[in-house]
């Protein structure tokens, strides 16, 4: 059992909680995510890891209310318990000294960007953030992005706030007016897909972190499968990062949709 040390919401349906796990704390990495169980017939679910306090023994986890599962989740408040929590899982974003790093980050995909916003910057390199939503309010994290970013750059589908456009437009405009190393996407799968699709015309090493159909989290009921160059590759245990320029976002995609119904 899991304690909630602390709950916020960031919107109606984007809920962060900081919940106590010593260990996990202690060991995970950017990059890293867990998978979570509200009771003991719960769903599995993974989440990435936004933050730690090794000092404290806390990890903190975004969630979107989007199903029954989700639901659960958001519905537990400060003082309660969450059933079961695994990890750290997956393999850690690779860090080095690149140059000039873009971010851009959709929606509730800022949550796992931030660790690596951060690596990034302490690695020596440059980084800029674009951060994109459909409207202000779901807007998340922001002046912690800001802390560890050179600049950040704030897009809106209807231009309440930031810039009025797509998160597209927002990493084109930086890539038109100094060179860019390396570009990290997280966020809707479509977003990533046109994201990857902008960075390989101006060919840019680009890393997407995905967020595929989870199961187990150890490879072993390949539930989270992709096409990556052709080949088959787990998100659990291969990923969740992977070069997006090789990732088969259609397939993604169309897996992903299967489900909408059921959620």
């Amino acid at each position: 059992m899991n304690k909630i040390v602390s709950k916020e919401y960031f919107s109606e349906r984007v809920v962060k909680l900081v919940i106590e796990a010593p260990l996990i704390a202690r060991s995970r990495k950017a990059g890293h995510f867990v998978i979570v169980k509200v009771g003991e017939k719960g769903e599995r679910i993974p989440l990435t890891i936004a933050a730690a306090d090794v000092e404290k023994g806390t990890i903190t986890l975004v969630i979107q209310n989007v199903g029954k599962s989700s639901a659960k989740i958001c519905a537990l408040n400060e003082g309660d318990s969450i059933t079961n929590v695994v990890g750290p899982l997956g393999k850690a974003t690779h860090i080095e000294k690149v140059g000039t790093v873009v971010c851009a980050g959709g929606g509730v995909g800022v949550a796992p960007l931030l660790p690596i916003v951060e690596a990034f910057k302490n690695a020596g390199n440059r980084v800029i953030t674009v951060l994109a939503a459909r409207t202000k309010d779901l807007i998340i994290l922001e002046d912690q992005i800001k802390a560890n970013s050179d600049e950040v750059i704030v897009m809106t589908d209807d231009g309440s706030y930031g810039n009025k456009g797509l998160v597209t437009e927002g990493v084109e405009s930086v890539i038109k007016r100094e060179q860019v190393d390396m570009c990290v996407t997280i966020g809707p799968a479509v977003m990533m897909k046109f994201v990857s699709l902008l960075t390989k015309k101006y060919n840019i090493p680009t890393i997407a972190s995905l967020n595929t159909i989870m199961v187990d989290g150890t490879g072993m009921c390949g539930a989270c499968r992709i096409s990556v160059g052709g080949k088959t590759k787990f998100v659990c245990v291969d990923g969740p990062e992977f070069d997006a320029h090789e990732v088969d976002f259609d397939e993604m995609l169309m897996r992903l949709n299967s489900y909408k119904e059921m959620e």
